[in-house]
């Protein structure tokens, strides 16, 4: 019997992965005992219990970024939060510590490296978070979702992908999956995603360009997000909704998109061969162009600026790349030399091999 403890939250990148992880280690063995530690306030909060694990609670800890009382009384909250995971690791006879990132992973971490725990990491990013950084130094091993990444010490294994996704490599149902959506079993799709909170540039630009796009015979099936202000539309040619949660049928249903570029999207897509058109989220620390570089070496991708997605491009470029269908045939070939199928089954490879040692 082995112990787990995966850790990991606040935004689905974390989350997703995780969870991934904990079904298949479950599915694995009924005798083993997997847990997953989180916050309150993250992601991670309404989908563990929902998928059935227990969910242990420490307290939210950004890092300061800046002078101020949170960078005052912030090293004191995180050693309590140290000495609440030693407490969780010690209650439940812990075996092996797996992180995915994020504000809970770094104490998870330190914890385990103070009770002779081994710590096993996943970086999903191409531009590692800093979280995993830290715990990268004392990790008894890591694997990364991309072959550039930049993180030392690492096994190249990909991104664990859900089953539903991994099962569209065998079996894509495009009729019945464009039919969910309402929308036309024969005519040429588009998918466009901002992500689960959306982007507004890019939506702004399809919302315009939607009568030049149905007028080239494009149908699309537009996910605008849950931030969008955009309301739900259902047409013959066009299908807009705020959220989709079975991801794989939308996948199924187009034949290409119109993405930003998290790491997640990014896996999916080149897993299944899915060419897209990424446009990398212009804010923050700027890893989503980092994660295109294995895509975009194989062939499999194209990539703009946010500022560059306009109306225009919409005419001048995108439009006739998809009507090109030999050069999509092969974006959709190459994007598959860079995609990763068994994401999963590596990792815990990674884990076991880990374990083994002890």
């Amino acid at each position: 019997m082995t112990n787990y403890l995966l850790t990991g939250g606040g935004t689905a990148g974390h989350v997703n992965p995780l969870l991934t992880v904990a079904h298949y280690l479950r599915k694995r063995s009924a005798l083993d005992q997997v847990l997953a530690l989180g916050t309150k306030e993250g992601l991670e909060s309404r989908l563990v219990p929902e998928a059935g694990i227990e969910l242990l609670i420490i307290g939210k800890l950004p890092f300061p970024r800046r002078p101020g009382l949170w960078a005052v009384v912030f090293p004191f909250k995180f050693a309590a939060a140290v000495s609440k995971v030693r407490k969780y690791i010690r209650a439940h006879s812990i075996n092996v510590v797996v992180g995915f990132g994020g504000y809970v992973s770094a104490p998870a971490y330190l914890a385990a490296k103070r009770e002779k725990v081994p710590i096993v990491i996943h970086e999903a990013n191409a531009l590692p978070g800093f979280a995993n950084k830290v715990g990268n130094r004392f990790a008894s091993a890591a694997g990364k979702t991309f072959r550039s990444a930049n993180m030392a010490n690492t096994e190249f294994v990909g991104m664990p992908l859900r089953e539903s996704i991994v099962a569209l490599a065998a079996r894509k149902d495009v009729a019945g999956a464009r039919q969910h959506f309402g929308l036309r079993p024969d005519q040429l799709t588009l998918l466009v995603t901002g992500g689960s909170l959306g982007a507004r540039s890019i939506n702004q630009t399809v919302e315009s360009c939607r009568a030049i796009l149905a007028a080239a015979g494009i149908q699309v099936l537009h996910i605008v997000g849950g931030a969008s202000e955009l309301e739900e539309v259902s047409e013959p040619q066009y299908r807009r909704v705020r959220y989709v949660d079975q991801m794989e049928l939308a996948i199924a249903a187009s034949d290409f998109a119109v993405s930003r570029a998290g790491a997640a999207t990014v896996s999916e897509f080149s897993a299944i061969g899915l060419p897209a058109l990424y446009i990398p989220y212009p804010v923050g620390n700027g890893e989503q162009k980092f994660n295109l570089l294995d895509v975009l070496a194989a062939g499999g991708a194209v990539t703009i600026s946010d500022s560059e997605f306009t109306p225009d491009y919409v005419r001048s470029t995108l439009i006739p790349m998809l009507s090109d269908s030999k050069r999509l045939a092969e974006l959709s070939e190459r994007a598959k030399q860079a995609g990763v199928l068994d994401g999963t089954e590596r990792f815990i490879a990674l884990i076991d091999e880990v374990l083994s040692r002890r």
